[in-house]
């Protein structure tokens, strides 16, 4: 193979030529120069890896994978040959292909800086932080002179939870004299990133000396203010501590993490004080007068809120409920408020002052202060009081849209969502530039079950250019998706359900994938601390509540569709005649099979339409109505999919393990059936779906007979340990 490999003089310069192309992305100059070699060695494996290489990023990939394919048969230990077949699966993001190929190309050349490199940032994507260590550190060892290298491990380190390891490679930088900087921006962010692993190692006392060393170098004042606030509190140096988060309030007195930071400090006895003190100073911080709210009570609760809730009233504040709800948690607060709005609303009725004095509050003052009884009171789902109260409130204004809008949430509340999605439209028609009660206005017409016109209305604020539908998954709208699938699914038509809900998903992979080109990035500009803390927030990117509603419709469609298979399969030939059976199978087999012709068609239409357009710059969708997702064959398997990752974030939440169940009992896979329910017992054992699905799983154990004695051996002790629970 190395004779083989060898080329003479003059094509071995143009060949390291190819590899420049590369690099600077003269694609086609470099497809020329391969060409040229290949006239010459038309079997030589680098140069036809690189040559599918060129054609693959000149978007021709099948041919470029054929090429690629060519070349390693043709030389099976060259490491060139095995980046490239990698380099082309991580374009695909095939990204569990891509981490083989680079570890077949370290065999045959384990010292490749760019090999290390490129597998360094697929195991980081991959979260294999265990092999990142040891690659990071063999990345280290072959050029201990390039400082990015040197903040690779420490990052490593810092992932395996050894954020002490990640320190000594920082020392270790610091005392061979490499220079990691270039900038005052650089210097500051690589010392505040020493402090944050000496912050993980959990000693506090050498952090807070580390930050006292460094304060010159940072640039970043108000983070370096917070952590010396933190490191001396968590030290137990109080007073230095208080004195540090009054230095950090001074100077943004709308923080409320430093305002409760201080009271902690203070304790609960002196938090009036403290309060009162800093409202004296700051009188403008809406965050300190709420915490004054929040730790009043009685009397003092009483004269304040009514404070507050004149001034929002006058002014005609809409997000005033919000504000005050937050108190609603305490009984006794919660009357206080009621009884105070009711009475300025009396008062207001009959001589235009809220009753504390004889001055005349403008129009508006009532307008607010029923608009404020509404929202109350569909706080309480008291729904008659408050339709009551927002139709007095447009009797008095006809022309303010949050009116409506909020006369539409009440009457979704009540279940009419025809009417609410009417009232909603109204809404929109006050104020068609307003982008929010435009999306508010469709999503209720979704609720309501006009997807079309719902879209319509929303393409009033997308481009012209495209498709709405087609724009708006283009801005990941996730909530367009979660509505029009639960649309969907209510009219069974779950092919276009599962569309939706997958798109959505698909969001969250462009969402990982994103992340991508930041693994070198970010250490070539040392933002080190964001790096590592956009890692841990991708990691539990899917415990948004958009993407548990999403996996919640996908597992419902699915499920549907996975018994009305069963159903399908569970031919009933009672009373018929073995001829009436052998036609009735010959039917159901031909509308299977033109069914499936059918879709074979679609599909066949769809990319003809699509090659036809191929230089067209609008995306082509080849499976509108879902039907790839409809007639697949193994749909409880596809509903996982959704659950596994959930089942990972949030390994104790009910509902999780819930969807969980669902799927594993149908499966039969009883164990995992039982492990979801033992989980779902610790949080709501006494909800009738739970005693539903234990009864479940009991009758399915008990129904099947084949079942291993040793499983049900261990359901049957679990479901025990599960009945008794519950007495």
């Amino acid at each position: 193979m190395a004779n083989k490999r060898e080329l003479p003089p003059k094509e071995a310069a143009v060949f390291r030529n190819l590899l420049k192309n590369y690099e600077t992305r003269q694609y086609k100059k470099g497809l020329k120069l391969a060409e040229g070699i290949l006239k010459k060695f038309p079997e030589h494996g680098e140069t036809l890896a690189l040559k599918g290489l060129f054609l693959n990023n000149l978007e021709k990939k099948e041919e470029g994978y054929e090429y690629v394919k060519k070349g390693l048969r043709q030389d099976l230990t060259s490491h060139i040959c095995w980046h490239v077949y990698g380099l082309l699966h991580r374009a695909d993001k095939n990204y569990e292909e891509a981490a083989k190929c680079y570890a077949n190309a370290l065999k045959f050349n384990k010292n490749d800086l760019n090999i290390l490199r490129d597998y360094a940032i697929l195991q980081t994507q991959m979260r294999q932080y265990d092999a990142l260590v040891e690659t990071r550190t063999r990345l280290l060892e072959n050029k201990p002179q390039n400082p990015p290298f040197w903040l690779g491990l420490a990052i490593a380190y810092q992932l395996v939870n050894e954020p002490e390891n990640g320190v000594k490679v920082l020392d270790s930088l610091a005392e061979s004299n490499i220079v990691a900087t270039t900038n005052a921006f650089e210097t500051s962010e690589l010392a505040m990133y020493h402090n944050m692993l000496l912050e993980e190692t959990g000693d506090y006392q050498k952090a807070l000396d580390h930050l006292m060393q460094i304060e010159k170098q940072v640039t970043d004042k108000r983070n370096w203010k917070e952590k010396h606030a933190m490191y001396l509190v968590k030290l137990g140096r109080k007073e230095e501590g208080e004195k540090a988060y009054r230095l950090l309030v001074s100077e943004n007195p709308h923080h409320v993490g430093y305002l409760k930071e201080l009271l902690d400090l203070k304790g609960t006895d002196e938090a009036g004080a403290l309060l009162a003190e800093l409202f004296a100073q700051y009188p403008r911080s809406k965050a300190i007068g709420n915490l004054i709210l929040e730790y009043a009570h009685g009397d003092s609760f009483k004269m304040k809120a009514e404070a507050a809730l004149q001034n929002g009233l006058r002014k005609g504040i809409p997000s005033l409920f919000s504000s005050m709800k937050k108190f609603y948690h305490d009984s006794e607060k919660q009357s206080m408020i009621e009884e105070i709005v009711l009475r300025y609303y009396n008062s207001l009725e009959k001589s235009h002052t809220f009753g504390v004095d004889s001055v005349k509050e403008p129009p508006t003052a009532l307008l607010w202060t029923m608009y404020y009884l509404a929202k109350h009171y569909d706080y309480h789902r008291q729904l008659d009081k408050a339709l009551e109260f927002i139709d007095k409130a447009i009797d008095h204004t006809p022309t303010v849209v949050e009116l409506y809008m909020t006369k539409g949430r009440i009457l979704k509340h009540a279940g009419k969502i025809e009417e609410a999605s009417q009232v909603m439209n109204t809404a929109r028609e006050l104020d068609l530039q307003d982008r929010f009660i435009n999306s508010k206005s469709a999503k209720y017409m979704i609720r309501a079950g006009k997807v079309e016109e719902a879209e319509q209305i929303l393409g009033l604020f997308t481009r012209k250019d495209c498709n709405t539908l087609q724009d708006l998954i283009d801005m990941q709208g996730q909530w367009l998706m979660v509505e029009e699938g639960d649309a969907f699914l209510k009219k069974k038509n779950y092919g276009k359900a599962l569309k939706r809900f997958h798109t959505l998903e698909k969001f969250y992979v462009d969402f990982f994938d994103d992340q991508f080109d930041f693994h070198s990035y970010c250490l070539r500009k040392l933002t080190l601390r964001a790096y590592v803390s956009a890692l841990r927030w991708e990691d539990k990117i899917r415990a948004h509540p958009y993407y548990l509603k999403a996996a919640k419709g996908a597992v419902q469609a699915y499920i549907a569709l996975s018994d009305k298979s069963l159903e399908k399969d569970e031919f009933d030939g009672t009373n018929m005649t073995e001829a009436d059976k052998k036609k009735a199978r010959n039917k159901a087999r031909k509308a299977a099979m033109k069914a499936q012709q059918e879709q074979e068609a679609k599909k066949a239409q769809a990319k003809e339409d699509a090659s036809k357009n191929k230089h067209d710059k609008k995306p082509t969708d080849l499976d509108p109505e879902g039907d790839s997702y409809l007639h697949t064959e193994n749909p409880l398997e596809d509903a996982l999919q959704f659950v596994k990752p959930l089942e990972l974030i949030s390994p104790d939440s009910a509902e999780v393990n819930a969807l969980g169940f669902d799927i594993y009992i149908r499966q039969q896979k009883y164990l995992l059936a039982a492990k979801a329910l033992y989980k779902i017992s610790k949080v709501e054992k006494s909800s009738p779906s739970f005693k539903s699905r234990l009864e479940s799983l009991e009758k399915a154990v008990k129904d099947h007979k084949d079942l291993d004695s040793k499983i049900k051996e261990i359901v049957d002790i679990k479901l025990s340990e599960l009945k008794k629970s519950l007495n």
